[in-house]
């Protein structure tokens, strides 16, 4: 009798859970009704204004609260994913880069990508697509990958391309984005035209999708911050991929290894790689930059500094400093964070939607007088081909400097 009343009891607790579990699911897959929408709407018009440093530094308040207004009358045509890109619409007319809205994104197509002189290219799969690897992007669906461009410049910024570029590699694997973009119509497949031919593609959840780990050194190493001495011994390689401490090294022990092993090994040239690095805490890298400034590989033709279109931030403040206080050599791409920028981000989230708005709380004058990203002193255009015998064109130009 025991058993029997101990098997009802686990049996009605699955019952339960179950109910529990699906409604929740339910109530996420549910739109917002026209109210809900509207109810976001002057929350967003209440408190981003409140919060932000300056928010009409590049749109006025007027300007403003009439596309606020314009969302809101299309509230009873709207459904989830529409209200989402219409507030990307709208944030992007404020022209921050650090002002942004964080919708939840469970699931993505398991490929990405990446902007090579010869076009757009697969860069990453899971093992299920990796024929797909290294394959051009011609469109998705009935739509070009010009034609897929134009429809993300509505709700990217693109008055600096690092940037839009960022954001678009970010995006075009995205259901959600491209359903709302009407790019697609399903959340859970796609057709991807890559070398001229079609793709069905199904969606995965996030956590699952488990990148590769690639040959190229720059993406080696997925800790915060490494080295590692290469050609011959006559260059130390500096990952610094996170304006953060890591958890079982502490920057600051990292940086006596660092210079214990520059000493002992005396490298004719030390690169510094911020390419992979979108922001943090400037700070961390301070102990560095004192040992630097007093080593003797602070000179022209022995310091390069590594940029691209992922150095934002933080990290782009770090760069901006090696650039004015050091004697460095920037070698890459400009980088995705213009110079001087609003930043030091906080959020708060919607009430219904539950989407995470962030917001700028301080402007940044890193460098008075200097307008828009960060640029390399030499450029360098990435091939595919490259990309694919794992040959990195920023590092073998350092390497071949002389």
């Amino acid at each position: 009798m025991k058993k029997l009343n101990l098997l009802k009891t686990r049996l009605k607790f699955f019952i339960t859970s179950a109910i529990f579990f699906f409604s929740i699911l339910k109530l996420g897959a549910q739109n917002l009704t026209a109210q809900q929408f509207v109810e976001d709407l002057e929350f967003l018009k209440k408190e981003l204004p409140k919060r932000h440093k300056n928010l009409f530094a590049k749109i006025s308040e007027e300007e403003f609260n009439q596309k606020i207004e314009q969302i809101a009358q299309k509230s009873k045509t709207l459904n989830n994913e529409i209200f989402e890109i219409e507030l990307y619409k709208l944030i992007k007319e404020i022209g921050d880069e650090h002002t942004r809205i964080e919708p939840i994104y469970k699931t993505k197509f398991p490929i990405n990508f990446d902007f090579f002189k010869e076009g757009i290219y697969v860069t990453k799969t899971d093992s299920l697509h990796s024929n797909l690897l290294y394959k051009k992007l011609n469109g998705v669906e009935n739509k070009t990958t010009n034609e897929a461009i134009k429809d993300f410049r509505k709700i990217i910024k693109s008055d600096n391309q690092s940037y839009f570029e960022i954001y678009f590699q970010n995006f075009i694997n995205n259901p959600r984005i491209l359903k709302g973009l009407k790019i697609i119509n399903s959340s859970t497949n796609a057709n991807f035209i890559l070398n001229q031919q079609k793709y069905l593609i199904s969606s995965v959840q996030k956590h699952n999708f488990r990148e590769p780990i690639s040959k190229l050194l720059r993406y080696r190493n997925n800790d915060k911050y490494w080295y590692e001495i290469i050609d011959d011994g006559k260059i130390v390689y500096f990952n610094y991929q996170d304006c953060s401490e890591q958890d079982n090294k502490p920057f600051t022990v990292f940086n006596d290894e660092l210079f214990r092993d520059i000493d002992k090994h005396q490298p004719e040239k030390i690169i510094l790689d911020l390419r992979n690095n979108s922001g943090g805490n400037s700070a961390i890298l301070k102990p560095f930059l004192d040992n630097l400034s007093k080593n003797y590989m602070n000179k022209k033709g022995s310091l390069y500094v590594l940029i691209g279109k992922k150095t934002f931030s933080s990290a782009l403040m770090n760069a901006v400093d090696l650039k004015r206080n050091f004697n460095s050599i920037l070698v890459g791409e400009p980088t995705s964070g213009n110079v001087n920028h609003y930043g030091e981000t906080r959020g708060f989230r919607l009430p219904n939607s539950k989407i995470t708005v962030g917001y700028s709380t301080k402007y940044w004058e890193n460098w008075k007088g200097y307008s828009g990203p960060l640029l390399p002193d030499i450029k360098i255009k990435y091939s595919i081909k490259n990309f694919k015998k794992n040959i990195d064109e920023a590092i073998e130009y350092v390497k071949d400097a002389r």
